[in-house]
């Protein structure tokens, strides 16, 4: 059985035996690391952005419906090296801090998603009803995402 030659989770490459240029495979895991590690993500869209100076190691969230270079690639992480893209698959699990909306998502089931929006009780009559609303809304999502169990 011939070895894999990339990590099992984010596809990073693995250097092997009698390899030349090393430094090339070992400088593109570093740069797959750079950017998951901690994830952030400039935005969530669905074209190429318009790129400038400063974006070299910048990522995007690839939306549904995305076109040209990013085609077929929705729901992974789009990484500017400064010359290319590198296009990383999420694991299960995995979280992304969008900065465009201060929101933060995780990977779940094959879809990112984000805490739902919670509003304050209000007062008066129904505080009761409205505390319910709110904490069954949180016990909903934590249960989503695993972390509190019925």
């Amino acid at each position: 059985m011939m070895p894999s030659l990339q990590t099992a989770r984010f596809d990073l490459p693995l250097l092997v035996t009698s390899q030349t240029q090393k430094e090339v495979t070992h400088n593109e895991a570093l740069v797959r690391i750079d950017a998951l590690l901690h994830a952030v993500a400039a935005d969530r869209i669905a074209a190429v952005p318009d790129l400038d100076d400063d974006a070299t190691g910048k990522c995007w969230l690839i939306d549904d419906g995305a076109t040209g270079e990013w085609s077929g690639k929705s729901g992974q992480l789009a990484i500017w090296v400064g010359s290319d893209w590198r296009f990383a698959r999420p694991a299960e699990g995995m979280r992304v801090r969008l900065n465009a909306t201060g929101t933060d998502l995780v990977h779940v089931d094959g879809n990112w998603i984000a805490a739902p929006a919670i509003p304050d009780p209000a007062g008066g009559s129904t505080v009761d009803a409205e505390a319910r609303q709110a904490i069954k809304r949180l016990l909903d999502h934590f249960r989503s995402l695993g972390h509190v169990t019925r």
